[in-house]
């Protein structure tokens, strides 16, 4: 995958993300749930972007660990989402395995470019 499909790739996860908290019930725990997912996720696409714009290796290396903390952070949302049972599971556990490979990706990356001299 190239750094263009991953762009594209994380900005259709923060829309889905989006859509899926926009449909959380307007209790006080969805509007929370709603608020965090929402920046976590959009922060995964738009710190992506500006990783990919980095001008050292230290500084890409700080961006793309703030990109894994941020996607990882989407995974907990997710997963509290399906712990409180707000939404049914088969519409989030898709998201859910998106983040989960999101993460992966960018700690592998993370992982090559600390390795790189």
């Amino acid at each position: 995958m190239d750094e263009m499909e991953l762009k594209q790739r994380t900005k259709d996860f923060a829309h889905r993300c989006v859509k899926l908290a926009l449909s959380l019930p307007k209790t006080q725990l969805g509007k929370h749930i709603a608020g965090q997912l929402i920046r976590c996720s959009t922060s995964v696409a738009s710190n992506y972007r500006a990783s990919c714009l980095a001008q050292s290796k230290a500084s890409f290396v700080a961006k793309i660990s703030i990109v894994l903390e941020e996607t990882d952070e989407s995974s907990f949302w997710l997963e509290f989402i399906i712990d409180e049972e707000l939404l049914q599971r088969n519409l989030v556990e898709p998201l859910l395995q998106e983040a989960n490979e999101l993460t992966a990706i960018f700690f592998s990356s993370r992982k090559t470019a600390r390795k790189k001299n």
